[in-house]
């Protein structure tokens, strides 16, 4: 298990929408009912960047003051660039908790692959930190999150009391509205079935525009797509890990 220092947490915060976002002032409000709170996250828009780094350009950081109450630095990379920043270079000391979001927008099923939201929590898990994903099914940016920040207070709470396993990051999605409970939940297998809208821009080169629909492909009914559809915010625990170890048993005889 991944253990907790003896004095007050510090919780560090990132998220995928942008430093700025409301999503992130309402996780750090709750984070601060549990401790320290530093807020090192995107200076601009990254969703769907999944756990891209910046390799090929320096990055740079900013600090700011959120809402007043919180020390922000607004980082010019991605999710994951801000939490690896902040673990080596920007924090005065180590956090114990790493906490991603409230991202606006589902982060379940294949949505996990694509987060930059969850990305930033699993880049928080391979440094070493217990790591929590938050995320909203509505994409509004007016979206009620008082379900999310009820959602996020208990998780928070029970990894804070009891810690993750190691190589494991949560990741929560709550419908908006008030939380009707939280439910554990594998990850729905779902693809996205995707078209391309062709354009001509006035100069007379061609654009394209992605668009599509989720597809789930599992309907049984401890998945989280499902979950959710009942009205349940979804708790998954999640792995970078990728060996398909099924396999594995299945080919150490076999030679090559």
């Amino acid at each position: 298990m991944v253990s907790m220092s003896s004095e007050q947490p510090l919780i560090l915060v990132c998220n995928d929408d942008g430093i700025f976002s409301p999503g992130i002032l309402a996780l750090a409000d709750v984070a601060d009912e549990f401790g320290q709170v530093e807020i090192i996250a995107p200076d601009r828009q990254q969703s769907a960047v999944g756990h891209a780094i910046t390799m090929s350009t320096p990055l740079r950081s900013r600090s700011f003051q959120i809402d007043g109450r919180f020390n922000g630095q607004a980082v010019t990379g991605t999710p994951a660039d801000s939490v690896k920043l902040g673990h080596d270079q920007l924090l005065d000391r180590k956090p114990d908790l790493v906490v991603s979001g409230i991202n606006h927008g589902s982060n379940a099923g294949i949505n996990i692959l694509y987060s930059g939201t969850v990305s930033a929590a699993t880049e928080g898990t391979i440094l070493g930190y217990s790591s929590i994903a938050f995320s909203c099914t509505d994409y509004d940016e007016d979206a009620d999150l008082s379900g999310a920040k009820e959602a996020a207070r208990r998780v928070i709470k029970y990894v804070l009391e009891n810690g993750l396993p190691k190589g494991v990051t949560l990741n929560l999605n709550a419908p908006a509205g008030p939380l009707q409970g939280i439910r554990w939940a594998r990850q729905a297998n779902s693809r996205y079935v995707e078209e391309f809208e062709g354009r001509v821009d006035p100069h007379n080169e061609s654009y394209y525009w992605m668009k599509g629909t989720m597809e789930v492909l599992d309907e049984a009914e401890d998945v989280d797509v499902k979950v959710l559809e009942k009205g349940y915010a979804s708790l998954t625990p999640i792995q970078y890990d990728m060996t398909a170890y099924s396999l594995m048993k299945d080919v150490e005889d076999v030679e090559l």
